[in-house]
């Protein structure tokens, strides 16, 4: 068998159901060209390792890596990436959603050296995602499409791509700087690069899905802005420390909602304190899913790490109500501002205290 001219990685977790699929429209697309898939595996629990790994058995051009104790869509695209030897790789998602057509004409747009990445788009004349997405798939890609614009360096109609190909030796190159963190592998790279990428995008209809689930929700947003501030910070910040960052600012969101909605009912101190709960919760869940999803609390140690947390946290809630209280105290000082200066000295305890207390609390 020659050696492989294009590595095509595919993300996964839980798609069992669409792995042959995909293997079969990649040997009709491919037909003629030397290539390979790499499934990266996210240890699914519905076995989709084993489906790559059986259909491997079988043919030499299907690979799987299976990562256990690791997540991530954009690490997982990163690892396959960097286990090629092929001069062109390319990243499709699992779900059947990218139309597989177009990766011939993308090799050949980078064999032509017309381009250094080709993106599969649905932004350009000719694409399009009508059905493809829910309302709030719509909403999430729609909006950070817009933002991630502002801060491109090159014109790029749909930098929230998952489908994309380009010289594996660009990513060898980009490899140590990228963040590998959440959805938005493409953007990464974009964003990454020192040199001005030359773009190419071609249309294609993204597709509803036919089996499995979708992974995009409201985690992703805060994903993406981790990213962004990552980048537009030039890295000098911890991407943990950004994303609990992120986090805290959707928990002071619940903090000054709570407090509004409760602030005519009780004194102000009860109604901080009842603020200040419920932004510890959601923190506490949002940083579990998100800033130390690689160690993620499950089952009897979610709920001891629950606890601990609310233990602890709560001698910050102290100083939040004492600290607000006394800032209430001042004729200048409204209510929201002394409620929203409690809450940062909440959330700057919570950051000091999860990391030793909490997530290594197992």
């Amino acid at each position: 068998m020659s050696p492989p001219i294009l590595t095509v990685v595919v993300p996964c977790y839980n798609e069992a159901a669409n792995v042959l699929a995909m293997v079969s429209r990649l040997r009709s697309v491919l037909h003629g060209i030397a290539w390979e898939v790499i499934f990266v595996d996210d240890d699914s629990p519905d076995g989709t390792a084993a489906v790559a790994k059986q259909l491997a058995a079988d043919d030499g051009r299907i690979r799987c890596i299976r990562r256990v104790g690791r997540r991530g869509l954009s690490s997982a695209c990163v690892e396959g990436m960097l286990a090629s030897a092929a001069r062109y790789v390319a990243v499709i998602d699992g779900d059947l959603q990218h139309d597989e057509n177009l990766l011939p004409e993308m090799l050949r747009v980078l064999e032509a050296d017309e381009a250094d990445v080709v993106i599969g788009s649905r932004h350009v004349s000719g694409g399009e995602a009508a059905e493809g997405f829910s309302r709030l798939r719509r909403m999430l890609s729609d909006g950070g499409t817009g933002l991630a614009r502002l801060f491109l360096p090159v014109p790029v109609a749909d930098p929230m791509s998952g489908f994309f190909m380009l010289r594996r030796a660009t990513v060898d190159q980009l490899a140590p700087e990228l963040t590998g963190r959440g959805f938005k592998i493409l953007l990464d790279l974009l964003l990454t690069s020192h040199a001005v990428l030359r773009i190419k995008e071609l249309p294609y209809v993204f597709r509803p899905r036919e089996a499995g689930e979708s992974k995009l929700d409201t985690i992703v947003l805060i994903e993406f802005l981790t990213l962004l501030l990552d980048k537009v910070s030039g890295g000098i910040l911890p991407m943990r420390f950004l994303s609990f960052a992120a986090v805290g600012g959707f928990g002071l969101l619940v903090h000054l909602l709570v407090l509004t909605a409760s602030i005519h009912r009780m004194d102000f101190a009860a109604a901080q304190w009842l603020a200040s709960f419920a932004a510890m919760t959601a923190n506490f869940w949002l940083n579990n899913r998100l800033t130390y999803s690689d160690v993620r609390l499950r089952g009897a140690a979610l709920w001891r790490g629950l606890l601990i947390f609310y233990v602890v946290c709560g001698v910050g809630v102290a100083a939040n109500v004492g600290i607000a209280g006394l800032m209430l105290h001042d004729d200048q000082m409204n209510w929201g501002l002394a409620g929203a200066a409690g809450a940062l000295i909440t959330l700057v305890w919570n950051y000091a205290v999860s990391a030793t207390l909490v997530w290594r609390a197992r």
